[in-house]
């Protein structure tokens, strides 16, 4: 998960990097600039994933933290389900660089250059700390943590 829960007890490791990009449609002219300020967007619709999701919650700190409120278009459930949207010219959204899979562009989107983005965001591994984890979840677990330290940056 991106944001555990803080009022449980958990046993957190975060084990990957999930940086957030702002994605148009890729013949949109915002394509072509090299850096964006997020007030340009002023005029600009937005596709976010829904309400409570990790990269929602990320999302709108960044919008918080940088007074800008955004015209909400669509919320969805799926980073695919974003990349189809934006590049069927509803708006603009953001999607975590691991669903461009390193790409700065892919059907039919590409990532804008905005200040301040990638919004930095991590993955975590969870379990409540009451529970044992069985030897299978221990061993996936590990492999997590070893694959993660092995695996290169992407590109964002």
């Amino acid at each position: 998960m991106s944001q555990p829960p803080k009022h449980m007890d958990l046993n957190d490791q975060v084990f990957m990097s999930n940086p957030l990009v702002l994605i148009a449609p890729s013949d949109d002219p915002l394509t072509r600039e090299t850096q964006l300020e997020l007030e340009q967007l002023q005029t600009r619709r937005f596709i976010l994933r829904e309400k409570g999701s990790g990269t929602r919650m990320a999302v709108d700190g960044y919008f918080r933290q940088r007074r800008f409120k955004p015209q909400v278009r669509l919320e969805l459930g799926s980073n695919e389900a974003i990349k189809e949207s934006v590049a069927g010219g509803l708006g603009l959204g953001f999607v975590s660089s691991h669903a461009l899979h390193g790409l700065s562009e892919e059907h039919g989107v590409s990532v804008l250059q905005v200040v301040d983005t990638p919004i930095a965001s991590h993955w975590h591994m969870v379990h409540l700390n009451s529970k044992k984890l069985t030897p299978v979840a221990a061993a996936f677990k590990r492999h997590l943590l070893e694959a993660s330290q092995s695996s290169p940056p992407t590109n964002t």
